[in-house]
């Protein structure tokens, strides 16, 4: 069986913002990087992920939303567009993710609750990261995810470490620091590793091992912890599931895959006419498009939000 489990937030709620701001330092809240209000934004990506789901992937065992002290509004859109609906959607806390360490709570950090995914009551020992900007384009097999043997599926491509470091070095600063981005949590992972090179993945559900979590983090408690301690993400962190890739590779646990094809990012450009109508016509030309994300939709302009939401709309054949 395979499970889904989603890390869900949403930045708008009065609440949230209130324990944002009681912990961010006033000069975080200007960096995207780190605190940004776009990080934490929700536009009603969650019913494109979660609708996706129950689409494309009916073979899912059940599906875990982790969330802080929240719950995503889906009673309407799911009795609309899936009434039938047989697999199970629950609400998992960051108080029961981080039982144990709740010293570390509340945490504004995808990569500290990354961490503690495995640690979902009851999951799977088959499991499927989503951030909640993902979704599925297309019908999914079982194997899509994981193989006859039950490896996870690795999409990605070979990036070397000692580039990724040079590539850090020369990156210009922005708001008085370098910005903390995704290739370099990839990189730490592989530091941490010991590898000359990582897998670069791209924005797209990812396949997972529970018991290698485990087994990992009960041999170094200390690598959990200390990847766990930052509220808002460090440069010091690394990419939990880059390090299963490169970890549970060498045992032979995973297998490699090329996203080329499959994978479209989507990222709104307002001050470029007709981008978005130009990046939706790119992906269904596609011959199997299986993944996308769309990455930080609250800043779309109202026209392309409206454009987007009809393409996913009939993508997935629900109604919002």
């Amino acid at each position: 069986m395979i499970d889904v489990v989603i890390a869900w937030v949403d930045g708008d709620d009065p609440s949230h913002k209130a324990k944002r701001r009681m912990y961010m330092p006033s000069e975080m809240s200007q960096s995207d990087d780190i605190g940004g209000s776009t990080r934490f934004a929700s536009r009603g990506e969650i019913l494109f992920c979660v609708g996706s789901v129950l689409r494309f992937a009916p073979f899912v065992h059940k599906v875990y939303i982790v969330t802080d002290s929240q719950r995503p509004d889906l009673d309407a859109f799911l009795h609309k567009n899936f009434p039938d609906n047989r697999i199970p959607i629950e609400i998992v806390d960051h108080k029961v993710l981080f039982r144990g360490y709740e010293q570390y709570l509340p945490t504004f950090n995808s990569l500290s609750i990354e961490t503690m995914l495995y640690r979902v009551p009851g999951l799977e020992e088959r499991f499927v990261y989503f951030n909640d900007d993902f979704f599925i384009t297309s019908p999914l097999r079982e194997d899509d995810w994981f193989d006859a043997d039950g490896k996870a599926v690795c999409y990605g491509h070979k990036f070397s470490s000692a580039f990724a470091r040079l590539l850090r070095r020369l990156k210009p600063a922005r708001n008085g620091h370098k910005p903390f981005g995704y290739k370099d949590a990839m990189l730490n992972a592989a530091d941490v590793a010991g590898s000359p090179y990582f897998w670069y993945i791209p924005h797209a559900p990812i396949p997972l091992l529970r018991s290698w979590y485990v087994d990992f983090y009960e041999r170094h408690p200390e690598m959990l912890e200390a990847n766990i301690r930052y509220r808002f993400r460090n440069p010091v962190q690394f990419n939990p599931q880059v390090l299963f890739y490169i970890l549970a590779g060498r045992e032979g646990r995973c297998v490699t895959r090329s996203a080329k094809g499959l994978v479209e990012f989507f990222k709104p450009k307002p001050e470029k006419k007709g981008y978005m109508a130009k990046k939706l016509a790119e992906a269904d030309s596609r011959d199997r498009l299986l993944f996308a994300c769309i990455n930080s939709l609250d800043k779309a302009s109202e026209s392309d939000y409206e454009l987007f939401k009809a393409w996913v709309s009939s993508r997935l054949d629900v109604k919002f």
